[in-house]
């Protein structure tokens, strides 16, 4: 009797560890009292003999380079099982970047941005293996990525390896963009990565330990306690109004005697901060910081970053100043990595500044490769490249005249497949495309033709509104999401093609173009006030918005452990302070 519970106490075991979803069942009839309970992740019993039974498919194999918004996104939401699953990427984590700056000064700790890749995708249950690598060549030819490890290798051996793939999404983001100006990478701090804030948070403290010391003279003193921000954009903007709440609500209570040392400076080469947000917002931050005392420098071009000073030309002068500092964060936008361009010029793109990609993020003269993030800009047909095609598929007759009967069919495709079209519209405040004939020609379209020339001449100002999207979060999350979409369907519109016409040649495109939906953004001051710019041209500026960005950044927060520790931090802000401790 002992010896037969004992083989069903083995086989149970056994059961559990090879179906872990068992001991939730098991778990929820004993809390139903016995009675009939379902549980989603259970498989059929039945279907473990008929799995074993039936020859293994071979699955097309998806590479994924990085780990940051485009390429977490495209994790989070693939669905199929068909696809095996293979990342590299540096960093076995994804970030949430747009609290980066809170990080850099103790508001948020760099633990509660994080969540393990493995975490995020292993919710999906699909077949998933992660390289902590970074990839150092594309090899389209071969289908191969060949990489490198992250890690320091004691154990001797070659340490490079190849992954090979069916499909390859890049998603590797971008760098710093430094304008090759001399001194920036050896002196100056990016705020690209948690590992970037991290030195910054230590950097800061540094400096006032530095200063506190009673060798140092008032002189040395301004300089140490000088910060100098390069780069009037979101992040630097953000940056120097969380270091501005940081000194002079936190370490300034810690260090009195050097509050009269601190100084903060923005330098800005244009004329406005901010300058791609609403003018309203615009001069709400630059009156905000001149209140603050954050002295901020416009028209300024940084032109050499010394180990304790930096050198910039004013643009309405041309005068060259050198400024003392104790401590710079460069903040001047994004450009391309060494690997990204590279491949650029292997596939023919070595004469663009950015990787172009198709409305379906298809890297443009290779197969099977997508891009997205900030390595990549979709390189968006002009209208009328193709509107001979267009005119030609509208003329079903063959009789070179169109009335709007004729193009009734593929007005719908027209704008789905250009969007520039649909932005002019809205631009020009125009119903539907028949109101754009009406208005180019002064008289009812209804009752008039078109040749190839009247049609050219009004979709002629159409192109004009084509727009690059920005290198944001918003985008690459989206555009990771996107591409998400079309992988899970893959079967189904390889079948059924959804997409708009092929004016060029015949059937539909087998998915409809990636298409941007703004959501609005925000910008942070300090203070408790964050101005946000909203679709619809609603502008909201204020401690209220505040409220707004914490309930939002704490919804697009990746889990809900993540959740959790940012609430908490904030909470903790509240009440304690931030801390100043140098780890």
């Amino acid at each position: 009797m002992r010896g037969s519970y004992y083989t069903f106490y083995q086989r149970a075991s056994h059961a559990f560890r090879d179906y872990p979803s068992l001991s939730k069942l098991v778990v929820i009839c004993t809390i139903s009292g016995g009675g009939l309970a379902a549980y989603s992740d259970v498989r059929p019993f039945g279907n473990v003999y008929a799995d074993a039974a039936q020859p293994a498919i071979k699955k097309k194999k998806v590479v994924v380079l990085g780990t940051g918004w485009a390429g977490t996104s495209f994790l989070k939401n693939l669905k199929d099982p068909s696809f095996d699953i293979q990342v590299v990427s540096p960093c076995n984590y994804f970030a949430f970047t747009p609290l980066l700056p809170s990080v850099t000064v103790g508001t948020v700790e760099a633990r509660s941005v994080v969540e393990p890749i493995r975490n995020i995708v292993r919710k999906n249950n699909l077949d998933f293996g992660f390289k902590e690598a970074e990839c150092f060549k594309i090899d389209t030819a071969n289908k191969k990525v060949h990489c490198k490890p992250t890690q320091n290798n004691s154990m001797g051996g070659k340490e490079e390896f190849t992954v090979d793939y069916d499909y390859l999404v890049i998603a590797m983001g971008a760098r710093a963009n430094t304008f090759n100006t001399p001194g920036v990478v050896e002196n100056a701090h990016f705020l690209k990565e948690v590992e970037d804030a991290l030195r910054i948070r230590r950097s800061i403290i540094d400096c006032f330990e530095k200063a506190s010391l009673p060798s140092v003279n008032e002189e040395e003193k301004k300089r140490i306690l000088h910060f100098v921000v390069v780069g009037g954009g979101p992040t630097g903007v953000e940056f120097a109004a969380e270091l501005h709440d940081f000194l002079h609500e936190d370490l300034i209570k810690l260090y009195p005697d050097l509050e009269k040392y601190i100084s903060i400076t923005l330098l800005e080469a244009g004329d406005h901060i901010l300058n791609m947000f609403d003018k309203r917002i615009t001069a709400f931050a630059e009156e905000k910081f001149q209140r603050d005392g954050i002295s901020v420098k416009y028209g300024s071009m940084v032109v050499k970053v010394a180990d304790k000073s930096i050198t910039l030309k004013e643009r309405s002068s041309g005068e060259t100043k050198h400024i003392p500092y104790g401590m710079v964060v460069w903040s001047t936008g994004i450009g391309t990595r060494p690997v990204i361009t590279d491949f650029m010029k292997q596939i023919g793109q070595g004469n663009r500044r950015v990787m172009a990609t198709d409305e379906w993020l298809r890297v443009e003269g290779v197969p099977n490769v997508y891009a997205l993030g900030d390595c990549a800009t979709i390189n968006q047909r002009r209208v009328l490249e193709d509107i001979a095609a267009i005119f030609s598929k509208a003329d079903k007759s063959g009789s070179g005249k169109l009335n709007v009967e004729d193009f009734n069919e593929v007005i719908k495709d027209i704008i789905e497949r250009y969007p520039q079209v649909e932005i002019h519209l809205k631009s020009k405040k125009l119903k539907n495309f028949v109101q754009l004939l009406e208005t180019h020609q002064g008289e009812s379209a209804k009752q008039t033709t078109l040749d190839i020339e009247k049609f050219k001449s009004a979709l002629s100002e159409v192109d004009t509104k084509m727009k690059s999207l920005p290198p944001t979060a918003q985008v690459a999350a989206q555009q990771g999401e996107y591409l998400a979409e079309c992988f899970n369907r893959m079967k189904e519109c390889d079948e059924n093609p959804e997409g708009p016409i092929r004016f060029r040649d015949s059937g539909r495109h087998r998915f409809k173009p990636f298409r941007y939906k703004h959501l609005g953004q925000f910008a942070p001051l300090g203070g408790e006030q964050t101005a946000a710019q909203l679709p619809g041209d609603w502008v909201s500026i204020g401690h209220s918005t505040q409220w707004l960005w914490y309930s939002v950044y704490a919804s697009k927060l990746v889990s809900w452990r993540t959740r959790f520790l940012v609430v908490g931090d904030w909470g903790r802000r509240f009440v304690f302070g931030r801390d100043s401790s140098r780890i």
